[in-house]
Order: C-alpha cells, then structure tokens, then sequence
C-alpha cells in the first residue's frame, strides 16, 4: 500500500508517493511566483497554486510502481488567507503569511485585546504574519470582497474544497492564524465576534491527529485513473508536518529545517507561554502530533541568502555546472562554490538579516552585513561564513527556547541545507549538540504522508511510523575543538545586531 504527501510552499509545491516502508516511490514538483503589487505586500494566485499543485498531484500518482495511493494529506504554508466563492474559487489573490501591509490592524488588536492575552490564548505574538489582521484588513480596504466571500480559507482547507468539496482545516494549522484558543481547543468565538468576523465562514475544524476529512471527487478519481477512492486526511502546516517526517513525536525533541527559511521546531507537552517567547516573537502552536505542541523560531533568510550569493556573485560556478563540456557539468553549484572553504571560522562576520530580522527581533528594518573583509577573503570564505552567521542566529533562537525552560534534547536537521555535511557539522560545532539527519530530507511530504498512513491503516500509529524512520538516520557530533574556537565568535556575533541596530533604519 502506497500514500501520498502534498507539501504546498510558498514558491512550490511536492508531491511525493511513500510505500508502507517510508521509502520514496514517486515525486513530482513545481514552481510558482510570489506577487509584490505594493511595497509591504506578498500575494499569491490560489488558483494557479491549485492548477500547478494538481498538476504534480496526477504527475506523482501516474507514476507510482504497482498499487496507487490509498491516501493523502497536505503539508501547507501557513498564515495565508483567501476569500472564495460558493464555488471555492479565490475572489482575489491569497495574502500571504510574508506580507507585512497590516501594521495599523496589528496595532488596533494590541489596543482592543491585549498583546499578553492573545498570546496566552493564541499561543501567536503580534505581527503582521497572522491571519487575523489580514481578514480585518480586508475589512477594511476590500469590504466587497470580504462581503460576498463564501469562506476565509487557509491554503489546506481551500485545497481539500477543491478535492473533495468540502473545506476542512486542522488544528494545527487553525493554530496559525491567532483566532484559535489553544486551551479549548477551538475556533475563539468571541474573538472572531469581537473582530467583526463571521465564525460560520471559517472551515470546521478537522478530526485530530491525521483523521479522514472526505475523499477524492469522483471526477477527480477518474482523471488520476484509480479504482478505488482516494482518502483525504487532514494534515497541517508545513513546519509541523516536517517536524513529525524528521521524528519529532514526543517533548523534548526538535527539528531544524533549512529551506527558503531556517525554522526550528521543539515539541511540548503543553504551550509554553511564557512571556520572554511572547517578547521574542516564538509562536506556540498545535502540533499534528496529538497531545503536543511546538514552540517555532523563524529565520526569514536560511537557504534563500546562499541562493542569493550563489546567484548575484558565483557565476562561474553556476555555468560550469551547466556546460556539457566542462569537467563540472552535472554537479551542485553549491559544491563548486564551497569547495577549498578554510578549516574552522572564517574570521568573517555576516549578520543574515537580508530580509529583515527573524526571531527573537523580527526587526523589518535590519539589514545584511558581512564584516572583516580583506583581500584575503574568498568566495569559499564568504560563502562558509553566510553559513556561519545562520547558524549564530540558530544558537541565538535555541539559547532563549532553554532559558524559558524548554527542554531540547535532539536536533534532527531536514531540508535542503541537511543534504549538505558542512553545513549540518557547523549546526553541531556552533550549537554544541549532536543532530540527527535522515535520509529522507523531504520531511514535510512524509509527515502529511505518515498522517495520511496512519488514518488509511498502513501504519498503526504515529510512533511506530516515525520509529520505523528513525533507523534511517546518521548522527553528527560536535567536534570539541571547533565548538571551542566557535563559541568565541559567537560571543562576538552576539554583539553585531545590537551594534547596527542603530545604523540599519539610516540606510
């Protein structure tokens, strides 16, 4: 028996096919744009999202070896909001979870809530992120739009009324959006009520822990060529879901995941609000997992700042990798650009705050540095030292997550940037924790696939689908005397931020 995971992102989408043993069968991907209309704004056509993901949907089922899937489930962006038709198509582009327009309804939630009381009922800080001051923005400025919607989907429920015909969203990913009381359990009636937002047109919650939502459209059904109904299963945000492909199913144990962004996710035995998380912009939310829940550090950079150099600045090395009659052809760019890096720091400092700050500032105005140049300085060192300064902030954000009491115990590493031995040994010598890398590092597909697992019957729980992954795994230790040399730069990287905090809003 055979499952399927559909991790939409915000730039793509993946469909991957995994049998009962958790291995790869089939995958498909595609590629899709962000929208920027106006400074501040981040939006997305939902149904060209719709329309690409289907596409890698049908594409990873048709090639599935033997029996098709019997189940899916959705690993999705968080945050994005979308206003539909009774037909569930999109009335306007999806805002997205990266948009930052809504500032003033930021500041109206903090006057009329309480930033304290919305963290400890929601478990979300204030910040343009949330889904909440997107609906009261469109409010106010698309009041249209906002009256004649059907419903305000998220991109898993608005994927699911397009599969099945009937909107359903999980507790983990209605966790996101700062209108979900995380100690009822439920969509905030009275704060929904209070903001002026219709509860009845935000999707029912879903069963917990991957349960069944539907099945598959019979048109649709016909169109991938299966016999038999498709199960769709509730699944979550993408964060979660790759925590829960990585192994991460009990307290204590954490994910880091470098894509696009660079997120770490501890699992709890119950929300951790403290107030220095609430101050340091760390969400707390359901997992997909029952009975838990995840503390989430954002870095809005991760491997989007070494595409950047690798684009802006490495030329050379992307053409060789491309050109047929080049010794390189067919090798990553990011090895040729890595290749002859200095052993231990660099003695340079980049502070990777390209897109602003993440947690625990989330400072919109910071800006990127790199310091200590001299004609010394190489690519290779360059490079190395982008990776040096994202892993400073790793240690920044898991320094706080344990001083505000939050056991870690394992660091499991997935996403692009765990396929790379440099990268995952600098994450164990700066950190100073040994991390576990599976290897499969498509972690977000195989949680909504496992979730998808469980309800259908391929595995009989959680746990033992995520033991069955964890002998799959290689372990990195820190090495004593680069964990040595590099704890004396982070004492300096510690000084960086605060020494151009000042600067940065001048530029």
């Amino acid at each position: 028996m055979s499952v399927i995971g559909l991790d939409v992102g915000t730039t793509g989408c993946k469909a991957i096919a995994f049998d009962e043993a958790g291995r790869i069968l089939s995958r498909a991907s595609r590629e899709y744009p962000v929208s920027i209309p106006h400074p501040q704004w981040a939006e997305q056509d939902a149904e060209q999202v719709w329309a690409l993901a289907w596409s890698a949907l049908r594409e990873a089922v048709a090639a599935v070896p033997g029996d098709p899937p019997i189940a899916l489930a959705l690993s999705v962006q968080g945050e994005a909001i979308i206003p539909v038709n009774g037909a569930g198509r999109a009335l306007r582009p999806a805002i997205l979870g990266m948009d930052t327009r809504t500032g003033q309804e930021v500041s109206w939630l903090a006057e009329r809530w309480g930033a304290e009381e919305l963290f400890c009922r929601t478990g979300m800080p204030m910040h343009t992120v949330n889904t909440l001051p997107k609906l009261i923005w469109l409010q106010c400025h698309e009041n249209e739009a906002y009256r004649v919607a059907d419903q305000f989907l998220l991109y898993e429920d608005f994927l699911l009324r397009r599969l099945g015909g009937q909107a359903s969203i999980s507790h983990c990913l209605a966790s996101r959006t700062q209108m979900y009381d995380l100690g009822a359990g439920e969509w905030a009636a009275d704060l929904l009520e209070g903001c002026g937002i219709d509860g009845i047109k935000m999707a029912p919650l879903a069963p917990e822990e991957g349960g069944v939502v539907g099945a598959l459209r019979a048109d649709l059904q016909r169109e991938l060529g299966l016999q038999r109904p498709l199960l769709l299963v509730s699944g979550g945000h993408d964060q979660a879901c790759a925590a829960l492909g990585s192994g991460v199913v009990r307290a204590g144990r954490a994910m880091v995941s470098t894509g696009t962004a660079e997120v770490v996710e501890v699992a709890m035995d119950s929300p951790a609000l403290d107030d220095r998380l609430r101050r340091a912009n760390i969400s707390i939310y359901r997992h997909v997992v029952r009975g838990l829940y995840l503390a989430m550090t954002l870095n809005h950079s991760g491997g989007l700042l070494l595409r950047w150099f690798r684009d802006a600045l490495c030329r050379w090395e992307r053409e060789q990798a491309r050109d047929p009659a080049s010794e390189q052809h067919g090798r990553d760019p990011y090895d040729l650009i890595l290749e002859g890096t200095p052993e231990g720091p660099t003695g340079l400092m980049v502070l990777p705050h390209f897109s602003g700050s993440g947690t625990p500032w989330f400072d919109t105005e910071s800006k990127g540095a790199i310091l200590g140049l001299t004609f010394a300085a190489t690519r290779a060192s360059i490079a190395k030292a982008i990776l040096e300064g994202l892993t400073f902030e790793l240690r920044i954000n898991l320094d706080l997550l344990r001083d505000a009491g939050i056991e870690i115990e394992e660091l499991n590493a997935v996403g692009g940037g765990a396929r790379s031995p440099l990268w995952v040994q600098l994450k164990a010598d700066i950190c100073r924790a040994p991390l576990q890398v599976p290897d499969v590092t498509e972690s977000a597909c195989l949680g909504a696939a496992m979730l998808a697992g469980v309800a259908a019957g391929v595995w009989p729980s959680l746990d033992a689908a995520a033991a069955q992954r964890a002998c799959s795994a290689r372990r990195v230790e820190p090495d004593p005397g680069r964990a040595a040399a590099y704890q004396e730069r982070y004492a300096i990287y510690r000084q960086v931020y605060p020494a151009l905090r000042a600067l940065n809003p001048l530029l």
